[in-house]
């Protein structure tokens, strides 16, 4: 009984790890992803570079109010 309840918990430990590790990985993917479209390294060849920047700082922005609002979100629940 005893093991089975460790091991439950090493289990759900391990699964918010993976969530973890997973959501930062997403983050800086986004980041990246967002200013490198805002700086000119990335571009999409049919947009004008003025609407692929705006796009970049919209993942930005984005990206950064997610991480927010899930902060938010974790500490009230």
């Amino acid at each position: 009984m005893v093991r089975e309840k460790t091991v439950q918990q090493t289990g759900r430990a391990l699964a918010t790890l993976v969530a973890i590790a997973m959501w930062i990985t997403g983050i800086l993917v986004a980041l990246a992803v967002g200013f490198g479209m805002t700086s000119g390294a990335l571009s999409i060849p049919w947009l004008p570079d003025v609407l692929t920047m705006a796009a970049g700082w919209i993942v930005v922005i984005l990206t950064i109010l997610g991480i927010i609002l899930a902060i938010i979100d974790r500490m009230t629940a």
